[in-house]
């Protein structure tokens, strides 16, 4: 692997890693405040990281 791949494949493991811990982060929150919309948070949560995860997947064979 060339310099510049592995650079861009590490930028993409840390986006990828950021956005799914500010997802995280918002869902909790969010759980803490409204107690009684816990599943369709967490289910909103489970969804958007999927797509974050499977974007990066696909940026890394982009790379």
């Amino acid at each position: 692997m060339e310099i510049p791949v592995m650079v861009g494949a590490g930028l993409v493991v840390i986006g990828v890693g950021l956005g799914i811990g500010m997802i995280g982060k918002g869902a909790m929150e969010g759980i803490a405040r409204q107690p009684e919309a816990a599943g369709k948070i967490q289910t909103a949560m489970l969804i958007a990281a999927a797509l974050i995860e499977g974007i990066g997947f696909a940026a890394l064979f982009a790379v």
